[in-house]
């Protein structure tokens, strides 16, 4: 018979989690915010901020935003119709295409950036020696 563990987890834990769920929550509603003042849906300024790294074909934007190719595929097509992508041949393999940012695109995504600062006035209450411990503790949480 098997038995079921049950997680033994501490209230500051418990509250910890509580806390790092909120700023989530806090960030996705300013992102969803902030891509509406540029007329974009979230799943488009998202695509449209990967793409500011660097090109990539719709199967990997797929992969990235967890959705089905052809979700992309009406992504891509929307950005594209404003001029903030643009399809490219792969350098590497010419039968596959690249969604890549245009300039326009490359502008609008700064803006949505530059637009997310709910965390920013916060974090500058913060000492640097502060800021330095807290990103240290969550570039250990990610890497567990």
């Amino acid at each position: 018979m098997a038995t079921q563990r049950t997680p033994r987890t501490d209230p500051l834990t418990l509250e910890v989690v509580e806390l790092i769920g909120t700023v989530v929550a806090r960030y996705h509603e300013e992102y969803e915010e902030a891509a509406a003042e540029h007329a974009l849906t979230g799943a488009q300024a998202k695509l449209l901020s990967l793409l500011t790294l660097e090109p990539l074909p719709m199967r990997r934007l797929a992969q990235k935003l967890r959705c089905e190719p052809s979700n992309v595929t009406g992504i891509v097509d929307r950005l594209e119709a404003r001029g903030l992508v643009e399809r490219r041949p792969d350098p590497e393999d010419r039968r596959v295409k690249l969604a890549a940012v245009t300039e326009e695109g490359r502008r609008v995504a700064r803006g949505l950036r530059d637009a997310l600062d709910f965390a920013r006035e916060p974090l500058a209450g913060l000492s640097h020696e502060e800021r330095l411990s807290l990103r240290a503790l969550l570039l250990r949480m990610l890497a567990a």
